[in-house]
């Protein structure tokens, strides 16, 4: 399994997103708005908070969070580089 699907699946678990699978999810979508998951900002400190408890990554600032969040792809590359 993919980072990415990994992240979906976890996703889509702890943020109980109903009628969707991380199969109908590409990588490259993007996680907030209207054209990705329909996430808002009160999801993205939920989703800071999931990140850290599943991958011992921590997002520290707003700034980073939104270059990071922009896809499955950039969140799973984040993750790659600062996993310990």
């Amino acid at each position: 399994m993919t980072i990415q699907n990994k992240l979906k699946e976890i996703i889509i678990n702890d943020l109980a997103l109903e009628d969707i699978s991380a199969a109908e999810i590409p990588d490259d979508s993007q996680i907030f708005g209207e054209e990705g998951l329909g996430l808002d900002s009160l999801d993205a400190v939920e989703l800071v908070i999931i990140i850290q408890k599943h991958f011992g990554v921590q997002i520290k600032d707003m700034a980073k969070g939104r270059e990071v969040f922009q896809s499955f792809n950039t969140l799973a590359a984040f993750i790659q580089e600062n996993q310990k």
